[in-house]
């Protein structure tokens, strides 16, 4: 029997889908913790562990007090 992907899962792979095909392009500014929990219906603890991976990834970076944003060069280490 498949088990469900678990929700922080689904937040990560749907979010990189978006900046792999260009829906959400470098620069762009991602919805609040908040109303990416609520987009979800899930906690924002899962919200922050997704966007941890997708930072980890390299897909994102957070400036603090503004947000975060799509990385400009996603997926590439920072130099």
């Amino acid at each position: 029997m498949p088990t469900a992907r678990p929700a922080f899962r689904r937040i990560v792979d749907e979010s990189a889908d978006k900046i792999r095909t260009g829906e959400l392009k470098p620069g762009d500014k991602l919805p609040s913790t908040s109303e990416l929990a609520k987009i979800h219906d899930v906690s924002t603890g899962t919200v922050y562990r997704a966007l941890s991976l997708l930072h980890d990834r390299n897909l994102i970076i957070g400036q603090s007090g503004r947000g975060t944003y799509v990385a400009d060069r996603p997926g590439q280490p920072a130099r």
